[in-house]
């Protein structure tokens, strides 16, 4: 039987090394792999420094392609839309972001619309507005189309603040609504997400959560020699937070909590990571005289494993608002190192939920100063941490392999059904 042919349309891809680009790309990796002819509209890496990468940057304001066959008999087409990228990201200026990929993704759909023809064209929110493109094509064409949920975009621009004026978020989420109509197949990352999706769209959303290379990603029983690879001493006790820096995590508290163990000499925080917030937060270290935290850029993929495994606490840091609207991608390759999470997530969310069922790491509630502090203090001093490291590994072993989740969602891809990835929870 013919396999279907692949569109994928989302402004975040590969080579983006953390969230979103990074599933998007190593799912139509997978899928070009294993024989499918492979399509992506995309623009050039820019997250999470927010401008754009090298070698890109110097071609940045017009149109790139780039195509790769595969031994299997695949084909991975990608096509880079020049896009508006800005250095200090604000409300407005994600809108124009969004808008200007918008408009160049749309005049290269239209270029290929009457080329081969896509049976499954699969868009990915963030942009939310990208499901426009998809319904347009699938009105033309005839295809299937699914729409995957990687954060609730409106609702977290909302809650933060960023999008102040209540009648562009009730114009957005009319937009969101027709979508929703139009879409065959809605996906979302977290039992929580896909909860209050379904509540919105009124027709059934499914788990099609995002995964870890568990071969890539392992414990290392040796820390100690680690953290003097990285020009620690091999007693500190380091309290590692590594991801996107940005307004939705609240990493401020960070800080606060190294002010309050700045007694504790062995007690290291470090921030690795890049975003628009980095200079606001170093600036705050001086301001608070802090001597106990070092911040790192992002590390090379060669030397990440290492890099995770030296933490003996690892802070999964948001906002209350963000707790369902977002799931932390990062917690994923965590679970994988056997990493000890300490997770801010509120009774009641999906990501609370999920922590406590499967015992995968210390949960305090968000925005806590206090509760922030104590958390450390448990993570790092209780017993049952060696349980929690345990339960971690198990867990990414079980549900979180890539290999696991995509056989999952190749088969409702081949089918256009979504009957089987329905009943892969986590």
């Amino acid at each position: 039987m013919k396999k279907p042919r692949f569109l994928l349309i989302g402004y975040n891809f590969y080579p983006e090394p953390t969230g979103i680009g990074k599933y998007s790309g190593e799912m139509v990796l997978w899928l070009s792999k294993r024989g499918y002819d492979c399509t992506v509209i995309t623009t050039f890496p820019y997250y999470p420094y927010w401008k754009v990468q090298e070698p890109y940057n110097k071609n940045k304001f017009w149109y790139k392609t780039e195509k790769q066959a595969f031994e299997s008999g695949g084909k991975l087409t990608v096509h880079r839309c020049p896009i508006y990228v800005p250095s200090k990201p604000s409300g407005l200026k994600r809108i124009l972001l969004d808008m200007s990929f918008l408009l160049t993704a749309f005049l290269k759909l239209f270029q290929i619309l009457f080329a081969n023809k896509f049976d499954v064209v699969f868009t990915v929110a963030p942009s939310f507005q990208l499901g426009l493109l998809g319904a347009l094509y699938k009105k033309i064409c005839k295809s299937k189309l699914y729409y995957h949920i990687q954060d609730m975009q409106i609702e977290a621009a909302r809650d933060l603040k960023m999008i102040k004026s209540e009648r562009i978020i009730k114009t957005l989420l009319r937009v969101e609504k027709y979508i929703f109509y139009q879409t065959d197949v809605i996906s979302s990352i977290s039992e929580g997400m896909v909860t209050k999706i379904k509540e919105k769209a009124k027709k059934d959303v499914f788990l099609f959560p995002n995964w870890t290379d568990t071969a890539l990603f392992f414990p290392i029983a040796d820390r100690a020699e680690l953290k003097m690879n990285f020009g620690f001493e091999a007693s500190d006790m380091i309290i590692l937070y590594s991801g996107a820096i940005g307004e939705k995590q609240g990493l401020e508290a960070i800080l606060y909590s190294a002010k309050h163990f700045e007694n504790m000499e062995r007690w290291k925080f470090m921030i690795c990571g890049s975003g628009p917030y980095t200079g606001k937060l170093k600036a705050l270290a001086e301001d608070l005289k802090l001597q106990n935290i070092f911040f790192f850029p992002l590390q090379p993929i060669e030397k990440f494993n290492q890099f995770l495994n030296l933490a003996d606490v690892h802070l999964v840091v948001q906002r209350a608002s963000a707790s369902d609207l977002v799931m932390p991608s990062k917690l994923t390759t965590i679970l994988a190192v056997g990493g000890l999470a300490l997770v801010t997530a509120n009774k009641g969310t999906g990501l609370h939920a999920l922590v406590n069922r499967y015992n995968i790491g210390v949960l305090v509630d968000a925005e806590s100063q206090d509760e922030l502090n104590k958390g450390i203090s448990k993570a790092l001093l209780s017993e049952e941490r060696i349980n929690i490291r345990a339960n971690a590994r198990a867990y990414a072993e079980k549900f979180l392999s890539i290999d696991s989740i995509m056989n999952t969602f190749e088969m409702s891809v081949y089918h256009n059904s979504y009957n089987t990835l329905s009943q892969k929870t986590i």
